[in-house]
């Protein structure tokens, strides 16, 4: 068993893995190459909400044209550039579109799926003190009836795939009378049941206190620019410092995971999927999340200390992962979702932000070990980062400190 783990990303998966390490009696190291909760963890929906947790590459998004991904007003944004392995992502994407690898995507995610909220239940019964919220409602909201048949048919496969959940489908009065700030163009909704939100930035910093608690270290601003498997152990390097020796390494960096796992046999591209979000305030903000997926905008409320204002997440797009904030990209997300809200202001904002969610081509994380014995991936989860952290990091850690790779992350070998 390993005594000696770094752990390279202070988001939720690399802090979620490094504390389940801790369970088992490991010494942990993590490095960070900003600060805890730095990348796609801060400022994301913070959705725990395993009924809508898929992989991304389905037949439906092949419906999305050149006009529309090339637009920056798109919910879906690919700015055209010559970038060869953008070209293989993509065109790995489109291959997996499909309906059979699909179903086969979601029978992968059912196990881990399953475990997610549990999974966080254990942090907070071993010392995370932040809570988890119930989302009561949790609404997808639709303009006009038809425009739901697509999710609920989304979902009856999620079901079938061996995960329980509970919906119903509500009028567009019934959605109004469930959360006032929706406005008269919502004409129909979903109403989830069972899932749950987090406000991200605080629960991280409060993971991140209970690693330090529990004897872990955590170095911000350390980017790692080297990991050398050698007979005596791991050697992870942070400039032009010695490097320190481990007994093994969790590579969980995110959307810059490749450039460090690629050595060491991972060859699936992770690819930078960029999400944007901002916060607003207003007389009637909702209580609860609140999801527009025709236009890919997510509403959280978030339990700030001044209250009262909701996170509003949203939009894909393809792009390097440190390329600087697109306003159009905002612009986008507020006028997609003016008219569907009221009570809300959104020319308020604070916050503006981009964050680089880990995407593959074919949907499924990259967790488990590479072709080093000692070198380990944890990313690639695309939006579902916050929810699958936790798990992840206890299924991870079951399998390095006893040698046995769990049933649950087979599929999600990175070496596939």
């Amino acid at each position: 068993m390993p005594e000696r783990v770094a752990v390279v990303g202070a988001g939720m998966v690399g802090l979620s893995t490094a504390w389940f390490l801790q369970e088992h009696g490991v010494d942990v190291t993590v490095h960070d190459r900003e600060h805890v909760a730095a990348g796609s963890s801060w400022g994301n929906a913070g959705w725990l909400t395993p009924a809508m947790t898929a992989p991304m590459p389905e037949p439906a998004v092949l419906r999305y044209g050149i006009r529309a991904v090339v637009s920056p007003a798109s919910p879906v944004y690919v700015p055209l550039r010559p970038d060869p392995q953008l070209l293989r992502f993509l065109a790995g994407f489109v291959r997996h579109s499909t309906a059979r690898r699909w179903a086969t995507g979601l029978r992968a995610y059912a196990p881990v799926n399953r475990g997610a909220l549990a999974a966080y239940d254990e942090l907070a019964a071993g010392g995370v003190d932040a809570p988890t919220h119930p989302a009561d409602p949790f609404l997808a909201c639709f303009r006009t009836p038809a425009e739901h048949a697509p999710l609920v048919h989304e979902l009856e496969q999620i079901r079938a795939s061996g995960q329980e959940m509970g919906y119903d489908v509500l009028t567009g009065p019934e959605a109004r009378a469930a959360e006032p700030a929706l406005s008269d163009e919502i004409g129909a909704a979903v109403r989830l049941h069972d899932q749950r939100y987090i406000n991200p930035p605080a629960f991280l910093a409060a993971l991140a206190d209970a690693v330090r608690a529990r004897g872990g270290r955590i170095v911000e601003g350390s980017t790692v620019t080297g990991v050398e498997d050698e007979a005596g152990g791991v050697v992870v390097s942070c400039g032009p410092r010695a490097g320190e020796r481990y007994d093994a390494v969790v590579l969980a960096h995110g959307a810059w995971l490749g450039g460090l796992a690629r050595r060491f046999g991972v060859r699936q591209p992770v690819q930078a999927g960029r999400g944007y979000s901002f916060s607003v305030t207003g007389d009637r903000v909702p209580r609860a999340p609140v999801y527009f997926p025709t236009q890919r905008v997510a509403c959280t409320p978030m339990d700030t200390p001044g209250g009262g204002r909701l996170r509003v997440a949203g939009m894909m797009e393809l792009r390097a992962p440190d390329a600087p904030l697109d306003p159009r990209r905002i612009d986008a997300i507020v006028e997609a979702l003016r008219p569907l809200v009221r009570g809300v202001d959104l020319d308020d904002r604070r916050e503006e932000w981009v964050g680089s969610r880990p995407c593959t081509a074919d949907g499924l994380p990259l967790v488990g070990a590479t072709r080093s014995p000692r070198v380990f991936v944890a990313g690639g989860h695309a939006m579902a980062g916050i929810l699958l952290g936790p798990v992840t990091g206890k299924l991870l850690a079951h399998g390095i400190v006893t040698g046995t790779i769990p049933p649950e992350l087979v599929p999600f070998d990175p070496l596939r």
